[in-house]
């Protein structure tokens, strides 16, 4: 069942945006090199092996395919230390779980090998926040 987000006002919302810039260094040694047009499915797939509901994963899809889809490759990588450590939560109260999913991609003319990134699933327990996100490294 989803929550309800309220801010100091009183207005409701459905969930949070964010957006910000970052010199991170993405760890790309692990992840996938998938054609343009194999993008849908290869984040439907993803994306609901790491614990996205299908409301979850249809808007991350919505939001990144128009990116993504026309490219010849795509180097995807779903980073966790890399972006966690660099993008910190603050919750109050503190939620049971947090699902954090952040995916790091490259748009390529010719494909590269890649060693496979093993997906993790990522449970929920009781109050739960999730968070998706992206980058496109140049």
């Amino acid at each position: 069942m989803a929550g309800t987000l309220y801010d100091a006002e009183g207005r409701e919302y459905s969930y949070l945006f964010w957006e910000g810039v970052s010199d991170t260094a993405y760890d790309f040694s692990q992840g996938f090199c998938i054609p343009g047009a194999d993008t849908a499915e290869f984040l439907r797939s993803s994306l609901e092996t790491l614990g996205l509901t299908p409301r979850e994963y249809n808007e991350f899809i919505v939001y990144w395919l128009p990116r993504m889809e026309g490219n010849a490759y795509n180097l995807t990588a779903f980073q966790s230390g890399d972006y966690t450590d660099h993008a910190r939560l603050t919750i109050s109260p503190e939620p049971q779980s947090i699902l954090r999913v952040f995916m790091a991609w490259q748009a390529l003319e010719e494909p590269v090998e890649i060693e496979p990134q093993d997906l993790p699933s990522l449970p929920r327990t009781g109050f739960t926040v999730v968070e998706w996100g992206g980058i496109q490294v140049r």
